[in-house]
């Protein structure tokens, strides 16, 4: 059973505990259901942690690009978990897991083109902490089964669906979809990807929420 972190002040302690006990890297997982507010959770825990030390790592950067989506047929499931690289994603987390030396460049994804820039991000020798942020951190399927073994620890963020669907709404508006699209893809597209995702809790070795003095 998951135990519970309430609030970004014990979500970054439990970050300094790990990192003293350990002589590594520490890679620490932050999954949830679109809207969940991962992004903003993993920049806001960022702050309270050492900077130059930590950097935060997107499962977004492995979004298939979108003519690969076109060529196979997949552009209505942008999101899903067989429209990522898992694969590479998985190679990455090992490589920053073990070379402590080298600069480690990876790709990051931009909402306003829904295209990821490669090596735009950089684990530094410097990076410590490692804040791994996705949607299927913890799935077992799809090629996604060796992701959740590289992260010393994952946190499943749970957040109240109809704020969480309110939020997607606006996101897709805010990115350029109308009204009606951004609702659809919200409760459509979205919420099977989400019914998958909350479906991987139970092997999150917490449960990571929020409270009201650090909202998100």
């Amino acid at each position: 059973m998951p135990r519970n972190i309430n609030g970004l002040t014990s979500a970054r302690n439990r970050i300094l505990e790990l990192r003293e006990a350990s002589d590594t890297r520490i890679l620490v997982g932050i999954v949830g259901k679109p809207g969940a507010g991962k992004s903003t959770v993993t920049s806001k825990l960022r702050e309270l942690l050492p900077k130059e030390e930590t950097t935060i790592l997107s499962q977004d950067g492995y979004h298939l690009s979108n003519a690969q989506l076109k060529d196979l047929g997949r552009s209505d499931r942008k999101g899903a978990p067989d429209t990522f690289d898992p694969i590479s994603f998985t190679q990455l987390l090992k490589r920053v897991a073990t070379d402590l030396e080298s600069d480690i460049y990876f790709p990051m994804f931009h909402r306003e083109i829904e295209e990821s820039i490669a090596a735009e991000g950089v684990i530094s020798s410097k990076t410590k902490i490692v804040l791994v942020e996705g949607n299927y951190l913890l799935l077992e399927t799809h090629g996604w089964h060796e992701v959740a073994t590289q992260l010393h620890e994952t946190w499943y963020l749970k957040i109240d669906d109809e704020i969480r669907l309110t939020r997607l709404v606006a996101r897709h508006i805010e990115y350029g979809k109308d009204s009606n699209f951004a609702h659809e893809w919200a409760h459509g597209t979205d919420e099977v990807n989400a019914r998958l995702i909350e479906a991987t809790k139970e092997r999150a070795d917490a449960f990571l929420t929020m409270i009201e003095d650090e909202p998100v």
